[in-house]
C-alpha cells in the first residue's frame, strides 16, 4: 500500500475501530472498496438496494458483513443503516453510460435525481440526527466541470463548474449540500472508474474519439477512500482521484485498449459523436501526496479483462461482424 503522505494520522478510534457504512456497497467501486476496508480490520456496515445482484455480490462476503437493505429515498431506511457509525462513505448514486452497470441517469433523470439528490439530503439529515454524527465522504465526478476540451489540461479543483448532464448537475447539487451542512465532510470527484466486465453499449459512441478522458481503477479508488479514513488532512477539503499522468489518454486510445481486451476491433471514426464530453486529465497531485493511491494503469485493467472473459473473447472474435453491425445500428452518428 505505500505509505500515506498526510502529516498527522488519525489515531485511536479513527483507526481499525472505526465503524464505517458505506452506501452503494455492491457497485464498481463499492465492492472494491468494501474489500480494502475489510483487509485493514475495519467494523464494516453496507447499505444498498435488495436485488438479485446485490445480494450475489454480498455473498462473497459472508457473515462478517453487517448488511442494511434499503431504499435510499426512504429516510427511514437510511436512519437505521447509520446509527453509531464514525464515518459514512457514500457512493450511491444512478449513474450515466460508460460507468453504468444498471439504470442509466440521463434516461431516467426523475429517478436518477430522487436517489442521487434525494438520497444525500436523506444521508445528511440521517447522520445530523445522530448524537455522535459521523464524518462524510461523497463520491462525486470529474463530470462537474462540464465542457472543457477548450481549455489547457489539467482540470483543477479550484476549476469553476459547469454541469451538462443531468448526473453532473445531480453532483453539484450533492456537493452543495454537503459543504453547507454542518458535518465534517470531504468530496472526492472521482475520473473514468470502468467495471471490470464485459459491457458492449452503444454508449460507447457518445464520446468523440478525441475527447481527453482520464482512467482511474477501481482498486486504486478503493485505496483511496481507504486512506482517507487514517488521514486527518482530507476533511473540509475536494479532492480529484485519478489514475495520473500515465492514466490520461484520448478516448480513441483508450477504445482501442479496452476493445482489443475484449476481442472486438475498433469501430469506424463516424460512428462517434462530434460533440465533446465532460471528461478531462485531472491534477492529482495533492490526492496522491495525501492519499498514495495511485498504483495502476489501463494496462492492469486489460489485463484483467482478458483474463476474466477467457474463452469468452475467442467467442467475441468470431461474432465481431454481427456485434459491430448491431451496435453501429444503434449508433445515431453512423451514416
Amino acid at each position: 500500500m505505500g505509505s500515506i503522505g498526510c502529516s498527522n494520522q488519525l489515531k485511536g478510534k479513527f483507526n481499525k475501530q472505526m465503524n464505517v457504512l458505506l452506501t452503494g456497497a455492491f457497485g464498481n467501486i463499492g465492492t472494491y472498496t468494501l474489500t480494502e476496508l475489510f483487509k485493514r480490520g475495519y467494523q464494516v456496515s453496507a447499505f444498498d438496494l435488495n436485488s438479485r445482484a446485490n445480494k450475489r455480490q454480498a455473498l462473497r462476503f459472508g457473515r462478517k458483513l453487517k448488511i442494511f437493505w434499503g431504499d435510499i429515498r426512504n429516510p427511514q431506511d437510511i436512519q437505521k443503516a447509520v446509527a453509531s457509525q464514525d464515518v459514512v462513505i457514500h457512493l450511491a448514486a444512478v449513474i450515466p453510460h460508460l460507468s453504468a452497470t444498471g439504470i442509466n441517469s440521463e434516461d431516467r433523470p426523475e429517478l436518477a435525481e430522487a436517489v442521487n439528490v434525494g438520497g444525500t439530503r436523506n444521508v445528511i439529515e440521517a447522520i445530523l440526527s445522530q448524537e455522535h454524527p459521523a464524518r462524510l465522504i461523497l463520491g462525486s465526478s470529474l463530470h462537474v466541470f462540464g465542457r472543457t476540451q477548450r481549455l489547457l489540461p489539467p482540470r483543477r479543483v479550484s476549476d469553476p463548474v459547469s454541469p451538462v448532464e443531468h448526473y453532473a448537475h445531480h453532483k453539484v447539487q450533492m456537493e452543495q449540500m454537503v459543504r453547507t451542512s454542518p458535518l465534517v465532510w470531504s468530496i472526492f470527484r472521482f475520473a473514468a472508474a470502468l467495471p471490470i466486465r464485459l459491457i458492449i453499449d452503444p454508449g460507447m459512441f457518445n464520446v468523440p474519439l478525441d475527447n481527453r478522458i482520464e482512467y482511474v481503477h477501481s482498486k486504486d479508488v478503493a485505496i483511496a477512500l481507504s486512506n482517507a479514513l487514517e488521514c486527518d488532512q482530507v476533511w473540509g477539503r475536494t479532492l480529484l482521484i485519478g489514475g495520473g499522468q500515465n492514466c490520461q489518454f484520448y478516448y480513441r486510445d483508450l477504445m482501442k485498449q479496452i476493445l482489443g481486451a475484449a476481442g472486438m476491433r475498433e469501430f469506424p471514426e463516424r460512428a462517434f459523436t462530434k460533440e465533446e464530453f465532460s471528461t478531462d486529465w485531472l491534477d492529482t497531485e495533492e490526492s496522491q501526496r495525501l492519499l498514495n493511491y495511485q498504483q495502476r494503469t489501463l494496462t492492469d485493467y486489460v489485463s484483467e479483462m482478458r483474463s476474466k472473459l477467457g474463452g469468452l473473447r475467442y467467442i467475441v472474435r468470431m461474432l465481431q461482424p454481427l456485434i459491430a453491425r448491431w451496435l453501429l445500428k444503434r449508433s445515431p452518428y453512423f451514416k
